[in-house]
Protein backbone atom coordinates (compact mmCIF):
# COMPACT_ATOMS: atom_id res chain seq x y z
CA UNK A 1 0.00 0.00 0.00
CA UNK A 2 1.03 3.47 -0.84
CA UNK A 3 1.85 6.05 1.66
CA UNK A 4 -1.15 8.65 0.83
CA UNK A 5 -1.16 11.77 2.64
CA UNK A 6 -4.71 13.26 2.57
CA UNK A 7 -5.03 16.97 2.40
CA UNK A 8 -7.22 18.49 5.67
CA UNK A 9 -8.76 21.19 3.65
CA UNK A 10 -12.19 20.63 5.55
CA UNK A 11 -13.15 18.96 8.92
CA UNK A 12 -13.24 16.08 7.58
CA UNK A 13 -11.55 13.68 5.21
CA UNK A 14 -13.18 13.05 1.83
CA UNK A 15 -12.08 10.16 0.77
CA UNK A 16 -13.28 6.34 -0.40
CA UNK A 17 -13.03 4.44 2.40
CA UNK A 18 -12.01 5.31 5.88
CA UNK A 19 -11.58 3.19 9.09
CA UNK A 20 -12.65 5.51 12.20
CA UNK A 21 -12.56 4.56 15.67
CA UNK A 22 -13.79 5.62 18.58
CA UNK A 23 -12.82 5.45 22.12
CA UNK A 24 -14.75 4.37 25.54
CA UNK A 25 -15.44 7.95 26.36
CA UNK A 26 -17.22 8.28 22.92
CA UNK A 27 -19.00 5.97 23.70
CA UNK A 28 -20.02 6.49 27.41
CA UNK A 29 -23.41 6.55 27.71
CA UNK A 30 -27.06 6.24 25.23
CA UNK A 31 -26.57 10.24 24.14
CA UNK A 32 -22.79 9.49 22.84
CA UNK A 33 -23.60 6.39 21.12
CA UNK A 34 -26.60 8.24 19.23
CA UNK A 35 -23.96 11.14 18.68
CA UNK A 36 -21.43 8.36 17.14
CA UNK A 37 -24.02 6.81 15.12
CA UNK A 38 -24.86 10.52 13.74
CA UNK A 39 -21.76 11.29 12.83
CA UNK A 40 -21.08 8.13 11.29
CA UNK A 41 -24.74 8.23 9.28
CA UNK A 42 -23.32 12.04 7.78
CA UNK A 43 -20.25 10.34 6.36
CA UNK A 44 -22.05 7.32 4.59
CA UNK A 45 -25.11 9.46 3.28
CA UNK A 46 -21.89 11.65 1.46
CA UNK A 47 -21.16 8.59 -0.19
CA UNK A 48 -18.06 7.56 1.81
CA UNK A 49 -17.22 3.92 2.82
CA UNK A 50 -16.87 3.51 6.94
CA UNK A 51 -15.84 0.73 8.97
CA UNK A 52 -15.83 1.53 12.93
CA UNK A 53 -13.88 -0.08 15.38
CA UNK A 54 -15.37 0.67 19.22
CA UNK A 55 -13.98 0.52 22.76
CA UNK A 56 -15.67 -0.52 26.12
CA UNK A 57 -18.31 1.75 27.26
CA UNK A 58 -16.57 4.69 29.49
CA UNK A 59 -14.86 2.89 32.20
CA UNK A 60 -16.19 -0.67 31.91
CA UNK A 61 -13.11 -1.98 31.15
CA UNK A 62 -12.06 -0.88 34.80
CA UNK A 63 -15.18 -1.83 36.16
CA UNK A 64 -14.62 -5.26 34.90
CA UNK A 65 -10.85 -5.65 36.41
CA UNK A 66 -11.84 -4.66 39.23
CA UNK A 67 -14.58 -7.48 39.57
CA UNK A 68 -12.44 -9.94 39.11
CA UNK A 69 -9.93 -8.33 41.64
CA UNK A 70 -12.80 -9.01 44.07
CA UNK A 71 -13.86 -12.90 43.26
CA UNK A 72 -10.21 -14.08 42.18
CA UNK A 73 -7.01 -14.02 43.54
CA UNK A 74 -5.42 -16.05 40.75
CA UNK A 75 -7.42 -14.51 37.40
CA UNK A 76 -6.13 -16.66 34.87
CA UNK A 77 -5.65 -14.78 32.00
CA UNK A 78 -7.86 -16.91 29.65
CA UNK A 79 -10.57 -16.23 31.84
CA UNK A 80 -9.40 -12.43 32.00
CA UNK A 81 -9.30 -11.81 28.15
CA UNK A 82 -13.06 -13.42 28.18
CA UNK A 83 -14.07 -10.79 30.97
CA UNK A 84 -12.35 -7.64 29.67
CA UNK A 85 -13.33 -8.34 26.16
CA UNK A 86 -16.96 -8.41 26.85
CA UNK A 87 -17.39 -4.66 26.84
CA UNK A 88 -16.37 -3.96 23.20
CA UNK A 89 -18.94 -7.01 22.38
CA UNK A 90 -21.86 -5.02 24.12
CA UNK A 91 -20.51 -1.50 22.50
CA UNK A 92 -20.52 -2.82 19.03
CA UNK A 93 -24.03 -3.82 19.30
CA UNK A 94 -25.40 -1.19 20.88
CA UNK A 95 -23.78 1.01 18.01
CA UNK A 96 -25.40 -1.34 15.51
CA UNK A 97 -28.74 -0.39 16.99
CA UNK A 98 -27.99 2.91 16.92
CA UNK A 99 -26.82 3.36 13.40
CA UNK A 100 -30.09 1.15 12.05
CA UNK A 101 -32.27 3.44 13.34
CA UNK A 102 -30.93 6.11 11.61
CA UNK A 103 -31.14 4.11 8.31
CA UNK A 104 -27.78 2.43 8.14
CA UNK A 105 -27.34 -0.62 7.73
CA UNK A 106 -25.10 -2.18 10.10
CA UNK A 107 -23.36 -5.35 11.58
CA UNK A 108 -21.34 -6.52 14.97
CA UNK A 109 -18.36 -8.22 14.41
CA UNK A 110 -16.16 -9.56 17.52
CA UNK A 111 -12.38 -9.37 16.48
CA UNK A 112 -12.07 -13.15 15.60
CA UNK A 113 -14.76 -12.45 13.39
CA UNK A 114 -13.36 -9.39 11.45
CA UNK A 115 -10.41 -12.11 11.21
CA UNK A 116 -8.04 -11.02 14.04
CA UNK A 117 -5.61 -13.55 14.50
CA UNK A 118 -3.26 -12.97 17.38
CA UNK A 119 -0.65 -15.04 19.30
CA UNK A 120 -1.68 -16.63 22.67
CA UNK A 121 -0.24 -13.76 25.26
CA UNK A 122 -3.03 -12.87 27.32
CA UNK A 123 -3.84 -9.41 28.50
CA UNK A 124 -1.33 -8.25 26.15
CA UNK A 125 -1.29 -10.57 22.44
CA UNK A 126 0.30 -9.54 19.61
CA UNK A 127 -1.65 -9.50 15.69
CA UNK A 128 0.21 -12.50 13.59
CA UNK A 129 -2.39 -11.63 10.67
CA UNK A 130 -5.85 -10.11 9.84
CA UNK A 131 -7.91 -11.76 6.99
CA UNK A 132 -10.96 -9.25 7.02
CA UNK A 133 -12.96 -10.99 4.28
CA UNK A 134 -16.09 -10.39 6.25
CA UNK A 135 -15.39 -6.88 6.94
CA UNK A 136 -15.02 -6.35 3.12
CA UNK A 137 -17.72 -8.24 2.19
CA UNK A 138 -20.04 -6.26 4.55
CA UNK A 139 -18.48 -3.21 2.97
CA UNK A 140 -19.48 -3.94 -0.42
CA UNK A 141 -23.12 -4.59 0.22
CA UNK A 142 -22.88 -1.39 1.80
CA UNK A 143 -23.30 -1.90 5.55
CA UNK A 144 -21.20 -0.56 7.95
CA UNK A 145 -19.04 -3.21 9.54
CA UNK A 146 -18.59 -2.36 13.03
CA UNK A 147 -16.07 -4.02 14.63
CA UNK A 148 -15.09 -4.75 18.32
CA UNK A 149 -11.88 -3.32 19.33
CA UNK A 150 -8.58 -4.87 21.38
CA UNK A 151 -9.56 -7.85 20.71
CA UNK A 152 -8.95 -11.36 18.50
CA UNK A 153 -8.23 -14.95 18.42
CA UNK A 154 -5.35 -17.28 19.01
CA UNK A 155 -4.24 -20.44 16.88
CA UNK A 156 -6.02 -22.66 19.82
CA UNK A 157 -9.10 -20.67 19.21
CA UNK A 158 -8.97 -18.43 22.54
CA UNK A 159 -10.18 -15.36 22.78
CA UNK A 160 -7.31 -12.54 23.36
CA UNK A 161 -7.10 -9.26 24.59
CA UNK A 162 -4.42 -6.84 23.11
CA UNK A 163 -3.96 -4.67 25.87
CA UNK A 164 -4.77 -1.05 27.13
CA UNK A 165 -4.77 0.91 24.04
CA UNK A 166 -6.01 -2.01 21.42
CA UNK A 167 -8.81 -0.65 19.88
CA UNK A 168 -6.12 1.76 18.39
CA UNK A 169 -3.99 -1.07 17.20
CA UNK A 170 -7.13 -2.93 15.81
CA UNK A 171 -8.39 -0.04 13.83
CA UNK A 172 -4.83 0.68 12.21
CA UNK A 173 -4.40 -3.21 11.45
CA UNK A 174 -7.79 -3.34 9.92
CA UNK A 175 -6.94 0.08 7.77
CA UNK A 176 -3.93 -1.85 6.73
CA UNK A 177 -5.87 -4.87 5.46
CA UNK A 178 -8.30 -3.10 4.03
CA UNK A 179 -6.03 -0.84 2.22
CA UNK A 180 -8.02 2.32 3.80
CA UNK A 181 -7.81 5.84 2.42
CA UNK A 182 -7.35 7.17 6.03
CA UNK A 183 -7.47 5.73 9.83
CA UNK A 184 -9.51 8.18 12.20
CA UNK A 185 -8.95 7.56 15.42
CA UNK A 186 -11.74 9.69 17.53
CA UNK A 187 -10.76 10.30 21.15
CA UNK A 188 -11.63 12.85 24.05
CA UNK A 189 -9.27 15.08 22.80
CA UNK A 190 -8.94 17.03 19.18
CA UNK A 191 -5.33 15.89 18.41
CA UNK A 192 -1.70 16.31 19.46
CA UNK A 193 -0.63 18.57 21.80
CA UNK A 194 2.80 20.64 22.40
CA UNK A 195 2.41 19.19 26.26
CA UNK A 196 -0.66 17.99 28.48
CA UNK A 197 -3.50 20.80 28.33
CA UNK A 198 -3.77 19.67 32.09
CA UNK A 199 -0.82 20.96 33.20
CA UNK A 200 0.10 23.65 30.55
CA UNK A 201 -2.48 25.73 29.46
CA UNK A 202 -1.31 27.49 26.70
CA UNK A 203 -0.28 24.24 25.22
CA UNK A 204 -0.63 24.14 21.69
CA UNK A 205 -2.10 21.28 18.98
CA UNK A 206 -0.06 20.63 16.96
CA UNK A 207 -2.24 20.27 13.22
CA UNK A 208 0.61 17.71 11.98
CA UNK A 209 3.40 15.85 13.26
CA UNK A 210 6.01 13.42 11.68
CA UNK A 211 5.37 9.27 12.36
CA UNK A 212 8.96 9.28 14.33
CA UNK A 213 7.75 12.05 16.49
CA UNK A 214 4.67 10.66 16.97
CA UNK A 215 6.42 7.94 18.31
CA UNK A 216 9.17 9.51 20.32
CA UNK A 217 6.10 11.09 22.25
CA UNK A 218 3.64 7.83 22.24
CA UNK A 219 6.69 6.09 23.67
CA UNK A 220 7.84 8.68 26.11
CA UNK A 221 4.29 8.78 28.10
CA UNK A 222 1.88 10.83 25.61
CA UNK A 223 -1.16 8.32 25.90
CA UNK A 224 -2.90 8.88 22.89
CA UNK A 225 -2.48 7.19 20.39
CA UNK A 226 -1.53 4.30 21.75
CA UNK A 227 2.32 3.52 20.38
CA UNK A 228 1.72 0.09 19.15
CA UNK A 229 -0.63 1.68 16.42
CA UNK A 230 1.62 4.26 15.66
CA UNK A 231 4.37 1.45 15.26
CA UNK A 232 1.47 -0.31 13.37
CA UNK A 233 0.82 2.40 10.86
CA UNK A 234 4.68 3.78 10.07
CA UNK A 235 5.49 0.16 9.15
CA UNK A 236 2.27 0.05 6.63
CA UNK A 237 2.41 4.08 5.74
CA UNK A 238 -1.35 3.86 6.74
CA UNK A 239 -2.80 7.79 7.18
CA UNK A 240 -3.34 8.72 10.24
CA UNK A 241 -5.56 11.79 11.83
CA UNK A 242 -6.17 12.11 15.60
CA UNK A 243 -9.32 14.00 16.12
CA UNK A 244 -11.63 14.67 18.92
CA UNK A 245 -15.30 13.06 18.84
CA UNK A 246 -16.80 15.72 20.24
CA UNK A 247 -15.92 18.59 17.83
CA UNK A 248 -16.62 18.97 13.84
CA UNK A 249 -12.78 20.79 14.28
CA UNK A 250 -9.42 18.83 12.35
CA UNK A 251 -6.94 17.27 14.67
CA UNK A 252 -3.69 16.36 13.90
CA UNK A 253 -2.74 14.42 10.71
CA UNK A 254 0.44 12.60 10.78
CA UNK A 255 2.79 12.21 7.88
CA UNK A 256 5.39 9.89 6.68
CA UNK A 257 8.04 12.43 6.02
CA UNK A 258 10.96 12.77 9.36
CA UNK A 259 10.44 16.98 8.54
CA UNK A 260 6.92 18.48 8.90
CA UNK A 261 6.47 21.78 6.45
CA UNK A 262 8.58 24.55 8.17
CA UNK A 263 6.59 27.57 8.93
CA UNK A 264 7.87 30.72 8.43
CA UNK A 265 8.45 33.20 11.87
CA UNK A 266 6.09 36.59 12.06
CA UNK A 267 8.09 39.17 11.56
CA UNK A 268 10.88 37.35 9.61
CA UNK A 269 12.30 36.38 6.14
CA UNK A 270 13.16 33.11 7.28
CA UNK A 271 11.65 30.06 6.89
CA UNK A 272 11.92 28.22 9.89
CA UNK A 273 10.72 25.51 12.45
CA UNK A 274 11.15 25.13 16.12
CA UNK A 275 13.83 21.90 16.86
CA UNK A 276 11.40 20.76 19.69
CA UNK A 277 7.66 20.06 19.33
CA UNK A 278 6.40 18.79 22.64
CA UNK A 279 7.14 17.93 25.92
CA UNK A 280 5.77 14.77 27.86
CA UNK A 281 6.22 12.69 30.69
CA UNK A 282 5.79 9.41 32.09
CA UNK A 283 4.94 8.86 35.69
CA UNK A 284 4.22 5.24 35.48
CA UNK A 285 8.15 3.96 36.58
CA UNK A 286 10.21 2.44 38.32
CA UNK A 287 14.05 2.39 38.95
CA UNK A 288 16.10 -1.06 39.43
CA UNK A 289 19.51 -0.29 39.85
CA UNK A 290 21.53 -4.03 40.09
CA UNK A 291 25.17 -3.49 41.99
CA UNK A 292 28.14 -5.08 41.76
CA UNK A 293 27.88 -7.02 38.53
CA UNK A 294 30.99 -8.84 37.09
CA UNK A 295 32.06 -6.62 34.21
CA UNK A 296 32.75 -10.06 32.18
CA UNK A 297 31.28 -10.11 28.73
CA UNK A 298 27.79 -12.09 28.47
CA UNK A 299 26.64 -10.76 31.92
CA UNK A 300 24.32 -7.93 30.68
CA UNK A 301 23.22 -10.29 28.08
CA UNK A 302 22.28 -13.06 31.32
CA UNK A 303 20.43 -9.57 33.06
CA UNK A 304 18.42 -8.83 30.47
CA UNK A 305 17.81 -11.92 28.56
CA UNK A 306 15.85 -13.14 32.40
CA UNK A 307 13.87 -10.19 31.96
CA UNK A 308 12.75 -10.59 28.38
CA UNK A 309 12.20 -13.96 28.99
CA UNK A 310 10.02 -12.98 31.89
CA UNK A 311 8.01 -10.86 29.01
CA UNK A 312 9.11 -7.81 31.25
CA UNK A 313 9.77 -4.81 28.51
CA UNK A 314 12.79 -2.58 29.93
CA UNK A 315 12.53 1.17 28.89
CA UNK A 316 16.00 3.15 29.70
CA UNK A 317 19.43 1.28 31.45
CA UNK A 318 22.47 3.10 32.22
CA UNK A 319 26.06 1.11 32.82
CA UNK A 320 28.57 2.59 34.96
CA UNK A 321 32.17 0.90 35.03
CA UNK A 322 35.10 0.93 38.09
CA UNK A 323 38.38 0.18 37.89
CA UNK A 324 37.88 -2.97 40.20
CA UNK A 325 36.11 -4.91 37.79
CA UNK A 326 32.71 -4.26 38.84
CA UNK A 327 29.66 -2.26 37.45
CA UNK A 328 25.87 -1.38 38.47
CA UNK A 329 22.99 -1.78 36.09
CA UNK A 330 20.47 0.60 36.50
CA UNK A 331 17.15 -0.12 34.14
CA UNK A 332 13.72 1.46 34.54
CA UNK A 333 10.57 -0.44 33.59
CA UNK A 334 6.31 0.56 33.97
CA UNK A 335 5.49 0.09 37.48
CA UNK A 336 3.03 -2.58 37.04
CA UNK A 337 5.64 -5.08 36.03
CA UNK A 338 7.68 -3.54 39.21
CA UNK A 339 6.59 -7.09 40.95
CA UNK A 340 8.10 -9.28 38.25
CA UNK A 341 11.43 -7.84 38.38
CA UNK A 342 12.09 -8.81 41.50
CA UNK A 343 10.52 -12.06 40.92
CA UNK A 344 12.79 -12.52 37.68
CA UNK A 345 16.20 -11.21 39.65
CA UNK A 346 16.33 -14.75 41.75
CA UNK A 347 19.14 -15.09 44.24
CA UNK A 348 20.76 -17.84 41.92
CA UNK A 349 21.16 -15.30 39.05
CA UNK A 350 22.38 -12.43 41.36
CA UNK A 351 24.74 -15.10 42.37
CA UNK A 352 25.65 -16.10 38.96
CA UNK A 353 26.27 -12.14 38.06
CA UNK A 354 28.44 -11.61 41.11
CA UNK A 355 25.67 -8.71 42.33
CA UNK A 356 25.27 -7.86 45.57
CA UNK A 357 21.91 -6.10 46.17
CA UNK A 358 19.03 -4.66 43.78
CA UNK A 359 17.57 -1.57 44.61
CA UNK A 360 14.10 -0.47 43.91
CA UNK A 361 13.06 3.26 43.68
CA UNK A 362 8.77 3.50 42.85
CA UNK A 363 9.32 7.54 43.15
CA UNK A 364 10.56 8.84 39.81
CA UNK A 365 9.22 9.95 36.50
CA UNK A 366 10.43 10.15 32.95
CA UNK A 367 10.36 13.90 31.12
CA UNK A 368 10.40 14.12 27.32
CA UNK A 369 11.20 16.67 24.89
CA UNK A 370 10.74 15.92 20.92
CA UNK A 371 11.51 17.55 17.74
CA UNK A 372 12.20 15.77 14.36
CA UNK A 373 15.11 18.45 13.88
CA UNK A 374 17.17 17.91 17.28
CA UNK A 375 20.06 16.44 15.38
CA UNK A 376 20.86 19.20 13.14
CA UNK A 377 20.65 21.47 16.15
CA UNK A 378 23.47 21.17 18.53
CA UNK A 379 22.99 22.38 22.46
CA UNK A 380 19.56 21.20 22.74
CA UNK A 381 20.01 18.51 25.29
CA UNK A 382 22.17 21.32 27.00
CA UNK A 383 19.55 23.73 27.10
CA UNK A 384 17.08 21.04 28.25
CA UNK A 385 19.35 20.14 31.28
CA UNK A 386 19.43 24.00 32.22
CA UNK A 387 16.22 24.38 32.28
CA UNK A 388 16.04 21.38 34.45
CA UNK A 389 19.12 22.67 36.57
CA UNK A 390 17.87 26.21 37.20
CA UNK A 391 14.45 24.80 38.36
CA UNK A 392 16.63 22.49 41.28
CA UNK A 393 14.70 19.40 39.38
CA UNK A 394 17.93 16.74 39.49
CA UNK A 395 18.88 14.63 36.70
CA UNK A 396 19.05 10.51 37.52
CA UNK A 397 18.92 8.83 34.28
CA UNK A 398 19.22 10.77 30.41
CA UNK A 399 18.78 8.76 27.07
CA UNK A 400 18.54 10.39 23.56
CA UNK A 401 17.43 9.69 19.77
CA UNK A 402 17.88 11.73 16.81
CA UNK A 403 14.68 13.21 17.77
CA UNK A 404 14.25 13.09 21.57
CA UNK A 405 15.74 13.65 24.42
CA UNK A 406 14.58 11.89 27.91
CA UNK A 407 15.60 12.35 31.90
CA UNK A 408 14.44 10.11 34.80
CA UNK A 409 13.73 12.70 37.38
CA UNK A 410 12.06 12.78 40.39
CA UNK A 411 8.11 12.13 40.02
CA UNK A 412 7.13 15.04 43.05
CA UNK A 413 9.25 16.97 40.04
CA UNK A 414 7.78 15.83 36.95
CA UNK A 415 4.40 17.91 36.56
CA UNK A 416 7.05 21.05 37.71
CA UNK A 417 9.56 19.98 34.73
CA UNK A 418 6.95 19.57 32.20
CA UNK A 419 5.92 23.57 33.12
CA UNK A 420 9.03 24.83 32.83
CA UNK A 421 10.71 22.62 29.65
CA UNK A 422 7.30 23.31 27.94
CA UNK A 423 7.62 27.53 28.12
CA UNK A 424 11.53 27.47 28.27
CA UNK A 425 11.65 26.06 24.53
CA UNK A 426 9.07 28.86 23.77
CA UNK A 427 6.53 26.31 22.67
CA UNK A 428 3.08 28.21 24.61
Amino acid sequence: MGNKLVPLVVPYITVALLVQKFGGTSVASPDRIRAVADQVARRVRLGDSIALVVSAMGKETDDLLYVANQVSRSKPGREMDMLITAGERKAIALVCMALNDLGIKAESFTGSQAGFLTDDNHRNAKILEINPHRISEAIAEGVVPVVAGSQGVSPDKNITFLGRGGSDTTAVGLAMALDADACELFTDVSGVFSADPRLVPNAQKLSEISFDELLELTAAGCPKPALRSVELAHLWGVPLHIRSAFTWEAGTTVTGSEYPPATKQEGTNIMERSSITAVTHDADMTKHTVSDVSDVPGHSAKLFGTLSDAGISVDMIVQNVSPDGKTDITFTVATEESSKVSEALSKDLLAELGATSVATSDGVAKVTIVGAAMKSNPGVAAEMFDILGRNDINIHMISTSPVRVSCVIDEDCAEKAVVKLHAGFGLG
